[in-house]
């Protein structure tokens, strides 16, 4: 793929997110101009074709075993909406082929890997710390500041980008494979420059339960970087057994070698599936932060913006807010239905004012709730990572409603029930 990417350079800006619409990189925006060129003289892009990218994985892999429970009908409704609601840019339908692609690849060789090596299969999963909320709501923080313990692990963005060979102890914090992945998670910044001050992403930190979903081909992943709304509707509708069957054979491939400590995992997107993670993960704990959720989508709808700029030239603030919003009333309406039919004893709620005050009294609340002993190591290691990583390390995330066309009004028609009942954790404030 002839993408001239010496041509990037790092800009050192912020999204300025007041404005009407999303501002992309110059660098990006020469690379799409060189792409229309190509297209008018008979280059194109990757096809985003499901039969394509199939045939393209089992090359790449040499393998063809999708496995029973493969959704195929996930990957179809995915690559529909990609042709015909991302609007992508031809680095966009470049990044958006490639990015599929990865996943199904990662698909073919874990299945392959599970039948070479029974003891993965033995592995059990046990009493996993689950960290779930609206975006924007302290959990990455708290994903993030837990996985601290010596105690707990989380998966690190390197090993759920590559998994294979399965990790070991002796290698963990100096594989191979970190260093290659953060010089793909580098391309980020330069695709969707100021993403990095909103949610900062490294191959050493912490990664979310999406990204191993999305080898499922039944991911909200995919709904953050591209415009995708009739996939993500069509999700909601989805039963999720299989998307969670396979999140547990991820992790124990991801165990197999590295077994001994408690999981602490995380996403928003577990609100919508609260019941099928419960039936996966029987013993699960499970916080739920919150936070006023017109703040909430207002945060979260500048990440979407800022993120999706690096792969579509027409990005509108206001649909995204208006979406967005939408579709976390849905997922937060959902989980409180699923909450009340569940044993309330596995739940803890944080509030989001608490999380910013003081993240570590909230790590001991949690802790104390669920019997976790907090040694005096972790909280060592806490206070350390709290030192190393600000909250405004990569510089200050600025939004706003207005700019994203949201309002008091929307919240309360949206929201209503959520905010009433849990009024206690809602900083109207914030």
């Amino acid at each position: 793929i002839p993408v001239p990417w010496a041509l990037l350079k790092k800009q050192g800006r912020l999204l300025n997110l007041q404005q009407s619409s999303a501002r992309q990189a110059r660098t990006i925006r020469l690379i799409n101009r060189i792409g229309n060129a190509l297209a008018r003289v008979g280059y194109a892009p990757p096809e985003l074709d499901v039969a394509r990218l199939m045939r393209h994985a089992e090359r790449r892999t040499g393998l063809q075993d999708w496995g029973n429970d493969f959704c195929e009908t996930g990957l179809r409704e995915l690559v529909a909406a990609l042709n015909a609601q991302a609007q992508l840019s031809q680095v966009g339908r470049i990044a958006a082929y490639l990015n599929v692609l990865d996943h199904l690849c990662v698909r073919l060789r874990l299945l392959h890997y599970r039948e070479q090596h029974p003891k993965v299969r033995s592995q059990q999963i046990t009493q996993p710390l689950f960290i779930v909320g609206l975006p924007r709501t302290g959990t990455t923080i708290l994903h993030e500041l837990i996985a601290q313990d010596p105690a707990m692990r989380s998966p690190a963005s390197w090993e759920v980008a590559r998994p294979l060979p399965a990790p070991v102890p002796e290698h963990y914090t100096d594989d191979a494979r970190i260093a290659a992945t953060q010089r793909l998670l580098n391309i980020l910044e330069w695709l969707a420059p100021g993403f990095q001050a909103i949610h900062a992403v490294g191959a050493r930190l912490p990664q979310e339960c999406v990204y191993l979903l999305a080898s499922a081909c039944m991911s909200e992943q995919f709904g953050y970087m591209y415009n995708v709304p009739a996939y993500r509707d069509w999700l909601l509708t989805q039963d999720m057994t299989p998307a969670y069957q396979w999140h547990a054979q991820f992790l124990q491939h991801l165990q197999v070698d590295c077994n001994g400590r408690q999981w602490v995992l995380k996403t928003p997107a577990h609100l919508a599936n609260l019941g099928v993670l419960l039936a996966q993960y029987p013993d699960a704990a499970i916080v739920w932060t919150h936070r006023r959720p017109l703040a909430a989508m207002a945060s979260f709808s500048s990440l979407a913006t800022t993120l999706r700029a690096g792969f579509s030239d027409h990005v509108d603030p206001h649909a995204i807010g208006q979406y967005e919003s939408q579709h976390f009333a849905s997922v937060v309406n959902r989980g409180m239905r699923d909450r009340a039919k569940l044993d309330t004893g596995q739940f803890f709620d944080v509030s989001f004012e608490a999380v910013c005050r003081d993240p570590l009294a909230v790590v001991e609340a949690v802790y104390r709730y669920f019997n976790i002993e907090l040694g005096s190591e972790a909280r060592r290691c806490m206070r350390e990572y709290l030192t190393r990583r600000p909250r405004n390390l990569y510089g200050e995330h600025r939004y706003s409603p207005e700019a994203f066309g949201l309002s008091v009004g929307l919240e309360s028609r949206l929201f209503g029930d959520y905010r009433e009942r849990f009024a206690g954790c809602l900083d109207f404030d914030r």
